[in-house]
């Protein structure tokens, strides 16, 4: 089938984990799927499917603006914007440094905020598209030497319901999926440059009950299969009126409502038990 007359996807951070879950559902769909990482030999598989590799450091406007740009020639655009690269940089905040902050930002929201920005247009001259934005459970709450991460899932939950109310005149619509506990490589990754960074500092007994708790929690089938962060964006994209809001996987709907309705101590006290 042409690609102009098939929707049309991009998925960000499709090399593995819950990308790569969204973008087998969406091929399964029958979208045109454009995926993105900055390695194409991790997303061999997708292309196998019928996906279109895209090399892309999210970090870089050269490299989005170039990948927009074969995206727009190829399909003139996409029907939906995966906005799901990211990562979790944990430490104190007394020992980050802020360009390593910076970083985090850029990968967490500018890369979204970027890529949107761009595609906007084509969405708009259709009347019709959706913005997929994957948050998280650490959008609405909170952890220990999380500051950072915490910062920019936070800062990309405002940015969505703002931008949601933007684009409701144009036909656009704007959907912040909020995983929990999903089996990736977050835990490990991130556990990994927690120790690496901090492991000898003032926070070190703080710093190593963190990281235990990171590799007691992920990688051993205790988390959620992000199939099911798959299975919430292809609800959200089937849907005439997709909820504004999709929270699954382990933990997340008992974290947030904690956090909501008995407040900050009681919170406080619940996380710090963990660790």
């Amino acid at each position: 089938m042409n690609s102009k007359i098939r929707p049309t996807a991009l998925v960000t951070g499709a090399s593995s984990g819950m990308g790569k879950s969204i973008a087998k559902r969406l091929i399964s769909y029958g979208y045109q799927a454009y995926v993105e990482a900055r390695g194409l030999d991790k997303m061999t598989d997708l292309a196998q499917l019928g996906a279109a590799p895209l090399a892309m450091d999210i970090s870089k406007d050269a490299d989005i603006v170039a990948a927009v740009a074969t995206i727009t020639e190829r399909s003139g655009g996409v029907d939906v914007l995966v906005n799901n690269a990211g990562y979790g940089l944990y430490g104190p905040v007394e020992e980050i440094a802020l360009d390593e902050a910076r970083y985090q930002f850029e990968v967490n929201v500018f890369c979204a905020a970027r890529l949107t920005q761009i595609l906007l247009p084509a969405m708009r001259a259709k009347g019709k598209g959706t913005t997929i934005n994957i948050t998280s459970m650490g959008g609405k709450v909170y952890t220990v030497l999380g500051a950072w991460y915490h910062a920019t899932k936070h800062a990309l939950e405002g940015w969505s319901d703002s931008l949601r109310l933007e684009l409701e005149p144009f036909g656009i619509r704007v959907v912040v999926i909020e995983p929990g506990m999903i089996e990736t490589g977050f835990g490990a990754a991130a556990s990994h440059g927690l120790r690496k960074r901090s492991a000898k500092c003032a926070y070190a007994k703080m710093v190593e009950s963190v990281a235990g708790s990171m590799d007691r929690s992920y990688g051993h089938g205790k988390g959620t299969d992000p199939q099911v962060i798959a299975d919430l964006v292809g609800d959200a994209v089937k849907s005439a009126r997709p909820k504004t809001r999709y929270v699954a996987g382990k933990y997340a709907k008992p974290m947030i409502w904690v956090r909501k309705w008995l407040g900050d101590r009681v919170f406080d006290r619940l996380i710090k038990s963990q660790v």
